[in-house]
């Protein structure tokens, strides 16, 4: 669906800037050197990790010498970066990838660290701040943006492979709770059906495998951000077919 459509879409809708969430890219689990490339070069630009970041051994190399993070508040002991500050379109722009705590991989405290690095980030002068929120719970992704609100321009979660439908712009942040995955749309969060079902009549464990055909979408959002402010957003769906479904849009109040 990347390789497919991404391109077109950032052409239509004049997009200067893309951030990806990696978490499944390779074969649903992790992100390998091959993926990464294809990624990159299929239009994306930076891309944020969560909980599966360590499943393949290439994420090292990756988180040394290509625009990948790992969410920031792994200790400062672990390979790479989680956050990074580019130039676009004459501004800078600051990416931090954080990752939330309810049934996830043990981390730093997710408020007190990505608070501390949005407040080093506005001490530079850098205005435009944009964080990616992996996490399972929607109310502690809904208390990071409430609590961050007045001091970055975006944030979009990602994790639960399901998109939310809370889109909107407060004090001139963007903010959705989930984005929604990129992958196969007719099965149980893009993976083949039987495992997970029989993992719920069952109890016993199974192994979730990427389906070889589904019907797909690609599900993005986009935010037009500049000087600290996110002026306007709406959400895409492309489907594997072509057409394009506007979710929801939001404006500045």
């Amino acid at each position: 669906m990347i390789t497919t459509h991404l391109k077109e879409l950032i052409k239509t809708h004049s997009i200067d800037f893309v951030i990806a969430n990696y978490e499944n890219a390779s074969h649903g689990f992790g992100l390998t050197v091959k993926s990464a490339n294809e990624l990159f070069n299929a239009g994306i630009d930076v891309m944020t990790g969560g909980n599966h970041t360590w499943d393949k051994k290439d994420i090292v190399a990756l988180l040394e010498s290509k625009p990948v993070l790992r969410p920031i508040n792994y200790p400062n002991e672990v390979p790479g970066s989680g956050s990074m500050t580019l130039e676009v379109g004459g501004e800078k722009l600051a990416i931090i990838n954080a990752m939330g705590h309810f049934s996830m991989p043990q981390v730093d405290n997710l408020f007190r660290t990505v608070e501390a690095e949005v407040d080093r980030l506005r001490d530079e002068g850098i205005k435009n701040i944009f964080i990616d929120i992996h996490a399972e719970a929607t109310s502690e992704k809904r208390a990071l943006f409430m609590h961050l609100k007045d001091k970055i321009t975006g944030m979009i979660g990602t994790h639960t492979h399901v998109g939310c439908d809370d889109l909107q712009i407060v004090d001139g942040c963007g903010y959705i709770t989930d984005i929604g995955l990129t992958g196969c749309r007719d099965n149980v969060i893009g993976m083949k059906a039987e495992v997970p079902i029989e993992r719920f009549k069952t109890g016993l464990p199974g192994r979730f495998e990427v389906p070889s055909s589904c019907k797909s979408w690609l599900q993005m959002a986009v935010l037009d951000m500049s000087q600290g402010q996110c002026t306007s957003m709406f959400k895409i769906k492309r489907f594997d077919d072509g057409r394009d479904d506007i979710v929801s849009q939001a404006y500045l109040d």
